[in-house]
């Protein structure tokens, strides 16, 4: 789905002085949201063989928003949602947990507080929206309060908690993501609708007043156009679409051992396992989390502040 330069939509990043043209990855994505929880082993790869040679730039979509309508029957409503949560993770792979509390009653807290700790650098945001995912579909209870979605970030390594708290509660974030949510409802012409054999090929969602992005999709723009890739998509989708944007840019994903693959990244689910590291696994003092469909693996240190520690779910191997 490419448009050429000059084509409607959204406006492309300056060429860098000297370099390459520039490549800017736009992430529609929701921290609640299980397509795009299945997506993190394909995005990780990816970034990791990007690294700092693109802007990658999350927009946090509102997926449950504040004033949704209250479920009659909340039990039954989350007894669908957890049907539905399963019969996504079948197609990803992806954990899901031994048992879903309750269906999130809001993204806003979630994406304040993954808003928020991006000013505290990449590498903290990165951990932090991870501990969010995890929340619902490893440990079954979404953050859907700023209190639980600041407990879930809780001993992530670099955080400021105080910090966090001060500008979650701050206007200034919540203007980010009601710009963020007001973004994601302006999507561009080529996902208005799509085709494709994918299980979620990533048509925008209507809502009252129009559409939205489906979660997850990846919007890439160059000085070349712009390209948008939605829904569960393979590597090499998204690998394809950079080569088109920018050939002299690669992505070819590295494999590291297990050891360095589970220090690096701190938290694998099995997928990702598979698509990051090469070797025997897993690699000593990795720590399994039981999930409803198969472990998620925590690095020991970050096994010793998670809260699925807490939760009593973790055995060292």
């Amino acid at each position: 789905m490419t448009a050429p330069a000059g084509a409607p939509g959204p406006s492309a990043p300056v060429r860098a002085p000297g370099g390459p043209p520039a490549l800017e990855v736009v992430e529609y994505t929701d921290p609640l949201c299980p397509w795009a929880w299945g997506s993190e082993p394909v995005f990780r790869r990816l970034r990791t063989a990007l690294g700092d040679r693109v802007r990658w730039r999350r927009v946090f979509c509102i997926l449950f928003d504040e004033d949704d309508d209250p479920a009659p029957d909340p039990a039954a409503e989350t007894a669908w949602y957890a049907r539905y949560v399963e019969d996504v993770t079948a197609h990803t792979g992806a954990p899901r947990a031994v048992r879903l509390d309750r269906v999130a009653a809001s993204s806003w807290p979630a994406s304040l507080v993954a808003k928020a700790a991006q000013r505290q650098g990449p590498e903290v945001a990165e951990r932090v929206l991870r501990r969010l995912r995890e929340s619902v579909f490893v440990l079954g209870e979404p953050a859907d309060t700023v209190g639980l979605a600041l407990a879930a970030a809780a001993g992530v390594p670099g955080l400021d908690a105080r910090r966090l708290s001060v500008d979650t509660a701050s206007d200034a974030v919540r203007l980010q993501v009601g710009a963020d949510r007001a973004e994601a409802r302006r999507p561009v012409p080529e996902v208005l609708s799509v085709r494709g054999g994918s299980p979620h090929p990533g048509a925008a969602k209507e809502t009252g007043s129009g559409h939205r992005y489906a979660l997850p999709t990846l919007l890439l723009r160059s000085p070349a156009g712009y390209r948008a890739v939605p829904g569960w998509r393979s590597f090499e989708a998204y690998a394809a679409a950079v080569a088109e944007l920018a050939p002299g840019l690669p992505a070819v994903g590295e494999q590291l051992t297990p050891a360095r693959a589970l220090e690096r990244h701190r938290s694998l689910t099995e997928p990702e396992r598979r698509m990051l590291a090469q070797g025997p696994w897993p690699p000593p003092r990795a720590v399994a989390v039981a999930t409803g469909n198969g472990p998620v693996w925590l690095h020991p240190e970050e096994a010793a502040v998670h809260p699925a520690g807490h939760h009593g779910r973790s055995e060292m191997l």
